[in-house]
């Protein structure tokens, strides 16, 4: 996919983000997003595309920002982007941020090894990288594969999915060890509330009986520093304060000769 096809992609998922499915996926993203970023500590953090979701509302740094692309002039207006940018290319200087969330950035990226390979830059030693991607071994996914043999499409036009497994194979190579996975929206590929509601009990059903299958998930990732230790205060040795011993064999010498 060259720089065009993928900036056509992006402006088709803004677009399916608005139908009743991109509604359902966001609050669960939200929902997940909130529980994980409470629980991550640090002073900056960044949100990188998507700013149709809030992904650092629950967080608690005290530096957030949202980072985006330039949008094109006849883009309505979204949440207030701090920082215009290229994907590939992260304007921050290395190892400066502590949280980096992109939310459905990678599929949709000309090169997204090397914005991965940006996002290892620029985090701090232990900062973590959070994720969110379709799955494509689920009913969204295989709906989207469908759609190269003569089937509708279902989720805006990607060069391909990247599953989770494949996607922490990326993020191993890269030294940043993934902590924690989640999936979610187990429901089919529908195109209406009405039949999302119906389906409504797969949420909880998915959970429990195909956990893997969720047609979106969420993986979170800790950069690790090959040969980092954690080093402890250096504690000042004290001199000990009794006298220092007399030989007993010294003591019964002495006597002996008085």
């Amino acid at each position: 996919m060259d720089k065009a096809g993928s900036e056509k992609s992006i402006i088709a998922l803004e677009g399916w983000l608005q139908t009743p499915a991109g509604v359902y996926m966001r609050a669960w993203e939200q929902s997940c997003l909130d529980n994980l970023t409470a629980d991550i500590f640090g002073y900056n953090a960044v949100q990188i595309g998507m700013p149709q979701i809030d992904a650092l509302a629950a967080s608690r740094m005290p530096y957030k920002l949202l980072a985006d692309r330039k949008p094109r002039a006849a883009e309505a207006p979204q949440r207030a982007v701090a920082v215009t940018l290229d994907y590939t290319e992260l304007p921050f200087a290395s190892q400066s941020i502590d949280l980096i969330v992109l939310p459905h950035v990678l599929e949709f990226s000309t090169d997204p090894h090397q914005v991965l390979r940006e996002v290892e830059r620029v985090l701090i030693p232990e900062g973590q990288v959070i994720i969110c991607g379709f799955n494509p071994a689920s009913l969204w996914g295989a709906r989207h594969v469908l759609r190269r043999v003569g089937g509708t499409s279902f989720l805006p036009k990607t060069e391909e999915l990247i599953s989770m497994p494949r996607m922490k194979d990326w993020l191993k190579l890269l030294n940043m060890s993934a902590s924690q996975s989640h999936f979610g929206c187990y429901a089919p590929a529908c195109r209406t509330d009405k039949w999302l509601n119906r389906y409504a009990f797969m949420d909880n059903a998915g959970s429990r009986w195909w956990p893997y299958f969720g047609s979106v998930y969420i993986v979170q990732a800790i950069k690790r520093m090959k040969g980092m230790r954690l080093i402890g205060p250096a504690w000042t040795r004290k001199t000990a304060n009794a006298p220092a011993g007399v030989p007993v064999t010294n003591k019964q010498r002495e006597q002996q000769d008085g």
